[in-house]
């Protein structure tokens, strides 16, 4: 009897050993959980404290996290990535592609990342970085927290037209086929996140969160890149909720909830030679709150042209909002030439709530190319004190329909 239990037990241990072995490289019995509809018996699992990472520890894991990305990336097959519970301190961190899987690598991000306070650690746009990947899926719960309380004292765009932005906390360059969801981003150094070049990306389920007052900390930066979405996500910073630079097309914002922070901000443009236009915007379902601006379209004043065309901004909730539908035309103060920006094919409809301002819609448009077929569908919105409110048009060739509230505007501007 003693040698048959005995041997029951040999059988159930090499049968375990066999299973953590085939599917995934544990440490400490942690093992990631499925993500993304993923069966984790079909891939293997690159567990970054394997490679060296060292949690609750004011040690770097810098390198060990990047030669876990690279096993990863240089894997034949299905992988992941994998980052348990704990804190985890990083300087710059670059994961670069292409890697060779026909599968999408999986970040899981289950720990707490944490940035060195420290700006001489950053030669790059970025804390950490994704370049040139093609099949990407970045998730987990865990955070993502960047200190820039540290290092928000060195920011002077304010009065300096010339800075240089500090570290964005994600930063995607050539990204192709991903999904970043289910994470957490608090106190950005710069950007929370910065996506530029990129294509068929999406951005579910985040929190982001930074003080009212920190500065050029905006939720995420979109620029030369097609068809991004975001949706189902919390953010707060001290700057834009979303922003689109120049290259912007085809993105959807959808489900949105901003506050505090500057609103939804298409633009700057027109502030370089040779800006890409931006094109094709959809925001919807979004929620407003105690922001400074609601939905703003900003261009510089001066000689470089660009075009901001086909934006459509649906079903908006202002909650105190300072300036709920704005067109600024002469972003910046810097040139008292027109702007060459031509923003043309706007629809704001079912936008409603309240507003700080006595002026809650403004379209000041160039004097050169004046803003084309805007059209203003149900809009509902009332000031907090219940005191008139009013719109101001200048350049702008706009139709009504439906609610206006405040009334619109009229004479030759309109």
């Amino acid at each position: 009897m003693a040698m048959t239990t005995i041997g029951l037990v040999l059988i159930l241990v090499l049968y375990s050993t066999l299973v953590i072995t085939c599917n995934a490289a544990v440490v400490g019995g942690l093992l990631p959980q499925p993500v993304g509809g993923n069966n984790i018996a079909d891939q293997t699992i690159f567990n970054v404290l394997n490679f060296g990472a060292k949690p609750n520890s004011p040690l770097i894991s810098t390198q060990a996290f990047m030669r876990a990305w690279r096993a990863a990336c240089d894997f034949n097959g299905s992988a992941r990535l994998f980052v348990p519970p704990g804190v985890y301190t990083l300087a710059e961190t670059i994961f670069s592609g292409p890697c060779k899987g026909t599968h999408p690598i999986i970040v899981q991000i289950a720990g707490t990342l944490k940035a060195v306070a420290d700006v001489s650690e950053y030669s790059n746009f970025a804390w950490i970085s994704f370049d040139s990947i093609n099949g990407i899926i970045i998730t987990g719960g865990g955070t993502l927290d960047a200190q820039g309380q540290a290092l928000w004292q060195f920011n002077d765009c304010k009065t300096n037209p010339n800075c240089v932005h500090l570290p964005a906390t994600l930063f995607f360059n050539g990204v192709e086929n991903g999904k970043v969801m289910r994470l957490n981003l608090i106190n950005s150094m710069g950007f929370h996140i910065h996506i530029t070049n990129s294509y068929l990306v999406r951005f579910h389920a985040l929190t982001i969160d930074a003080p009212e007052n920190s500065p050029n900390t905006d939720g995420i930066h979109i620029s030369k890149s097609n068809t991004i979405k975001l949706s189902r996500s919390v953010i707060r910073t001290g700057d834009d909720c979303v922003s689109f630079g120049q290259g912007a097309n085809n993105v959807t914002v959808n489900k949105v909830t901003c506050g505090p922070g500057h609103g939804i901000s298409v633009g700057s443009i027109g502030k370089l030679p040779g800006e890409l236009e931006i094109k094709g915007l959809i925001v919807k379902n979004c929620t407003l709150r105690g922001t400074t601006n609601g939905i703003r379209i900003k261009t510089f004043a001066g000689e470089n042209p660009n075009r901001a065309i086909g934006m459509m901004f649906s079903d908006i909730v202002m909650e105190n909002v300072k300036n709920p539908i704005i067109i600024d035309q002469s972003y910046g103060d810097k040139s008292t030439e027109p702007s060459q920006v031509r923003i043309s094919d706007v629809i704001y409809q079912n936008i409603r709530g309240t507003t700080t301002s006595e002026v809650a819609v403004q379209l000041m448009c160039s004097a050169r190319l004046p803003c084309l077929n805007v059209r203003l569908t149900n809009i509902n919105l009332k000031h907090i004190a219940n005191t008139p409110i009013t719109s101001q048009c200048q350049n702008a060739n706009v139709g009504y329909t439906g609610i206006q509230l405040p009334p619109p505007c009229h004479g030759p501007s309109s």
